[in-house]
């Protein structure tokens, strides 16, 4: 399956002012309303008309990872390479590809209930990113959108699936703990690529999330924009849920932070862009070169 990268996320909040003021205010994105629709927010990152899509609900949560294909012959291979492996697919609605901003989508879930949507043909405004607080842009581009960290409780079967089914590639792999007793199990997340080079657009954690996701990541440009960000956090009031560190695997300079949705966003720079002709997958037995303290968002 030719999966390009993370198009876009869609995300459920039972209060849309506060992701307005959160996306626009602390992590620097333009945010405009859905025409015609007051129940939901683009929130823009480049020059694609949106990258983050937030629903209003009656829960605070992750929605769904949209996964973009180069095209319409690539778009019918993966729903024939779905149905093939047995997974329930359904092909959006007209409406649903308006909504999504592109020309078609289908949606199915893996194995612990994630909801995933592929697409194929984004509709481009290419009006040009101007942040409302003066950050310089984001990184993405061929690179997709960032990542997302989800829940994989069952972790053979999502491995399975992403790896057999989706072709996803493992970028590397830990073992984490969430303190120092021994006697707690080890959680395994596995850290996956999809056809660009961004280090993982996604991974997967052996572990259930409240809020349907681990974290999310959007990258700027550099460490001054990342000092910035958290900045504003602090300003904000936005509860901080882990310090700035550099993580060991795609060397990312991050520091994470609670979104209104209730899961938490790493904001970050530098990260790995890999040859993966020339990468071999590999265990990390820390998760930092330095910094990254979790235990402030356990406080």
């Amino acid at each position: 399956m030719d999966i390009r990268g993370l198009g876009y996320v869609t995300l459920l909040s039972t209060d849309l002012a506060q992701w307005r003021h959160y996306a626009s205010q602390v992590l620097g994105m333009m945010v405009s309303d859905a025409p015609g629709n007051t129940e939901q927010l683009y929130l823009k990152m480049d020059d694609r008309t949106y990258r983050i899509l937030v629903q209003h609900s009656d829960r605070d949560s992750f929605g769904s990872c949209g996964w973009e294909l180069p095209g319409k012959a690539a778009f019918e291979q993966a729903l024939s390479e779905l149905q093939h492996a047995d997974i329930a697919i359904e092909r959006g609605s007209a409406a649903q590809a308006s909504q999504r901003q592109v020309q078609e989508l289908a949606h199915f879930q893996d194995p612990d209930g994630n909801r995933h949507e592929l697409f194929w043909g984004p509709r481009q405004d290419f009006a040009r990113f101007a942040s409302p607080i003066g950050v310089k842009g984001f990184v993405t581009n061929d690179l997709g959108m960032g990542h997302v960290v989800l829940p994989a409780p069952t972790f053979e079967r999502c491995r399975d699936f992403y790896e057999r089914v989706l072709g996803f590639g493992l970028s590397d792999l830990m073992k984490v703990r969430f303190t120092p007793d021994p006697a707690e199990p080890e959680k395994r997340i596995h850290f996956l690529h999809c056809n660009n080079g961004r280090h993982h657009s996604l991974a997967i954690f052996e572990c259930p999330m409240p809020h349907g996701c681990v974290h999310m990541m959007v990258e700027v440009h550099d460490l001054e924009e990342v000092g910035r960000g958290l900045d504003r956090m602090h300003a904000n009031g936005i509860k901080l849920t882990a310090t700035l560190g550099q993580h060991t695997n795609d060397q990312m300079v991050s520091f994470y932070m609670k979104t209104p949705s209730g899961f938490d966003l790493e904001y970050g720079c530098d990260g790995l862009v890999v040859d993966w002709d020339r990468h071999t997958p590999f265990e990390s037995t820390v998760v930092s070169q330095w910094g990254h303290d979790f235990s402030v968002g356990r406080q």
